[in-house]
C-alpha cells in the first residue's frame, strides 16, 4: 500500500511541478529575483508533513529552524511554510513554493520524498533540503539530484542509549517501543533502543524484556500515522496491562496518547515512565516533563538551520549531512525532573557507552540505512 501511495504522490508531483517549471519569472508577484522577496529578502520556505507545524515533533522542529535561521539576520532573511493536511497536498505545496521562487524549499519526512524528488528533477536551479530522507536510505530512489540537501541522524546511536538506560530504570524488567509508522527513520530508533536493552541484559546479568519491537526479525507494533494520539494511548494501556513500565514512543504526536496513558496510570498508583523521541520532551510537551525519564532527540532545528543560511549565502551544495552522537545531532536529552531518581552509576555507565560509541568500540545494530 505504502508503494501505491508514493507512486501515486510522484505522479501529481511531475504533472504539477512540470507546470511550474514552465511558468514565466513574471509570473510570481512575491519575489523579483529568484530567492529573494519583493523587498529583497531571501525567502526560506517550508512543507510540513500532515502531522502539522505544532506536532512537538519533527514538523515542529523544523519549523523552529526556519525560524532561527531567520533570527540570524531578519532584515536579509524570511521564512515561511504550508501545511500538508494529505499527502495530496505534498506536490501542490511545493509547486506553489516554486512558483514564489523560494532561495530553497524544505520539506519533512520519509513520505515527502517522492514529489521532493520529481521537484528537484523538474526544478535543477531550485534548491531543497528534505529532513529524515536520504539516497543512501533508498527513501530518495532515483538519480542523484545535485540540488536536494539530505538532512538524516543515526537515532541507531542515542536509541542505544535510551534503551540501555529504559533497562536501567526498569522495575518490572519489561519496556516497550511502537511506531507511527514503518519507516526506517522510525526503525531505526527502535533497533537502537532494543540493541541498547540487549547490551544492558548481557553487561548486567539481566533479563529485560521488549515490548512493541524485535531488532533481529524487524516486526512491531505501529499506529500506522503520527497524528491518531487515542491509538498511542490505548496501545500504552496496553503495554501497561502487560506489564511495561517504560515505554518509548516513536510516533511523533501520537507520543501524547502515551503520555496521557501513563498520567492516568499514575493517578491509579501505577509508576510508570517514557522516552520521548525527536524533540526535548520536556521542552515541546513541558506538561507531561515528570514522567519523562528523557528524549531521544535528533537535531532537526540545527539541520535546517544550517541548510537555510547555506542557501541564503550562496554556500549550497546539495549532499548529505548526518546527525551524529559525536557531532550533536543524535543526542539523549538531559534528565530534567528525574535526573535525581537516576542513580549516578547508571548515568556514568550512559556516559561511557556514548564515548565508546564515537569511538566506533560499540556499533549498535540497525537494519535501516542512514
Amino acid at each position: 500500500m505504502r508503494v501505491t501511495l508514493r507512486a501515486l504522490v510522484a505522479f501529481s508531483a511531475i504533472a504539477l511541478l512540470a507546470a511550474a517549471c514552465g511558468s514565466s519569472p513574471s509570473s510570481s508577484g512575491s519575489s523579483s529575483t529568484s530567492g529573494t522577496t519583493a523587498s529583497g529578502k531571501f525567502l526560506g520556505c517550508m512543507v510540513t508533513d500532515t502531522g502539522g507545524i505544532d506536532d512537538k515533533s519533527f514538523n515542529q522542529s523544523s519549523w523552529e529552524g526556519m525560524q532561527a535561521a531567520a533570527a540570524t539576520n531578519p532584515s536579509k532573511i524570511q521564512v515561511t511554510y504550508l501545511p500538508s493536511t494529505t499527502s495530496a497536498d505534498y506536490a501542490s505545496n511545493i509547486s506553489t513554493f516554486i512558483g514564489k521562487k523560494c532561495g530553497i524549499i524544505v520539506t519533512v519526512g520519509f513520505l515527502m520524498a517522492d514529489a521532493t524528488e520529481a521537484a528537484a528533477k523538474a526544478n535543477p536551479h531550485q534548491k531543497f533540503a528534505i529532513v529524515d530522507c536520504s539516497y543512501a536510505s533508498a527513501c530518495l530512489t532515483g538519480k542523484k539530484e545535485a540540488n536536494i540537501d539530505q538532512l538524516v541522524f543515526n537515532t541507531v546511536q542515542d536509541g542505544f542509549l535510551g534503551g540501555y538506560l529504559a533497562a536501567g530504570m526498569s522495575k518490572s524488567h519489561i519496556v516497550a517501543t511502537y511506531g507511527g509508522e514503518n519507516f526506517g527513520t522510525v526503525t531505526i530508533y527502535e533497533d537502537g533502543f532494543w540493541d541498547g536493552v540487549q547490551y544492558y541484559n548481557q553487561h548486567n546479568h539481566a533479563n529485560v524484556t521488549v515490548l512493541g519491537w524485535n531488532e533481529t526479525t524487524q516486526k512491531g507494533d505501529f499506529i500506522g500515522n503520527f497524528t491518531d494520539v487515542g491509538a498511542g494511548q490505548s496501545l500504552t494501556n496496553t503495554f501497561i496491562g502487560e506489564g511495561a513500565d517504560i515505554i518509548f514512543p516513536v510516533a511523533g504526536g501520537v507520543g501524547l496518547g502515551t503520555a496521557k496513558a501513563i498520567q492516568t496510570a499514575d493517578a491509579g498508583g501505577k509508576h510508570v515512565l517514557m522516552e520521548w523521541v525527536d524533540t526535548d520532551g520536556c521542552i515541546s510537551a513541558a506538561q507531561y516533563c515528570s514522567y519523562m525519564l528523557t528524549s531521544v532527540t535528533k537535531g532537526i532545528t540545527e539541520a535546517v538551520k544550517t541548510a537555510v543560511l547555506s542557501a541564503a549565502g550562496n554556500h549550497f551544495a546539495g549532499g548529505t549531512y548526518i546527525g551524529t552522537l559525536a557531532n550533536g545531532g543524535a543526542v539523549l536529552s538531559p534528565y530534567h525532573d528525574l535526573a535525581t531518581q537516576v542513580p549516578a552509576s547508571l548515568q556514568a555507565q550512559i556516559k561511557t557507552l556514548e564515548q565508546e560509541i564515537e569511538a566506533g568500540k560499540i556499533n549498535p545494530a540497525t537494519k535501516s540505512p542512514v
